[in-house]
């Protein structure tokens, strides 16, 4: 389980293809910090680190996660949000984040605001995933206010800490981002399905 509070940025030095696998290779200032089946989120993905090198580590996405993230469209050099497992008994300054992606999201519009920005994503309806004004969501793993909710589109205030530790100073419109629906939203919903 995370927050989406992200820790650091990591840096993607090589991606390998073995069979529907994907290896990723991931540098970051918490690369000397994880250890060997430890739980870290990669732009919101929860991946296990399976090994250990000089400045770097190794997770896996299997087929089934490639095809529900973004992972797939990473390149050599691209920057991925990366956050390790919260500890029981830490504060939860974000919000409860389980590093299971719903679905994929299109960054269709970024404005600057005097300082900050706003970021204007659509994704799919049809799935059955909502928002509501001033609820949670994670965005590539980042712990985010929803903004603007309407049915298949939100918009989230990136404040300039926000935007410089994290890969949305990356972000450009049509980039494909990892969305997280509120967990309680999605168990609410889903308890009150029969009786709509």
């Amino acid at each position: 389980m995370f927050t989406g509070i992200i820790e650091s940025i990591g840096k993607i030095k090589t991606l390998t293809t073995e069979g529907d696998n994907l290896h990723l290779e991931v540098e970051s200032k918490i690369s000397s910090e994880v250890s060997i089946d430890q739980s870290v989120s990669h732009n919101g993905i929860c991946l296990t680190v399976v090994k250990i090198l000089k400045d770097s580590y190794i997770v896996t996405a299997i087929k089934e996660t490639l095809l529900k993230t973004n992972l797939g469209s990473l390149k050599k050099g691209d920057w991925v949000n990366l956050e390790r497992a919260m500890r029981l008994g830490d504060r939860l300054d974000g919000h409860i984040v389980q590093g299971h992606v719903d679905q994929i999201g299109i960054c269709e519009n970024i404005s600057e605001a005097n300082g900050s920005w706003y970021f204007t994503f659509s994704y799919d309806s049809s799935t059955e995933n909502k928002t509501i004004e001033k609820g949670s969501i994670t965005v590539n793993g980042v712990s985010l206010t929803v903004l603007d909710s309407k049915k298949d589109e939100f918009k989230v205030a990136i404040i300039p800490y926000t935007y410089e530790h994290t890969n949305f100073k990356t972000l450009q419109e049509n980039d494909r981002v990892n969305l997280e629906f509120d967990v309680i939203g999605k168990y609410v919903q889903r308890l009150m399905k029969p009786f709509s």
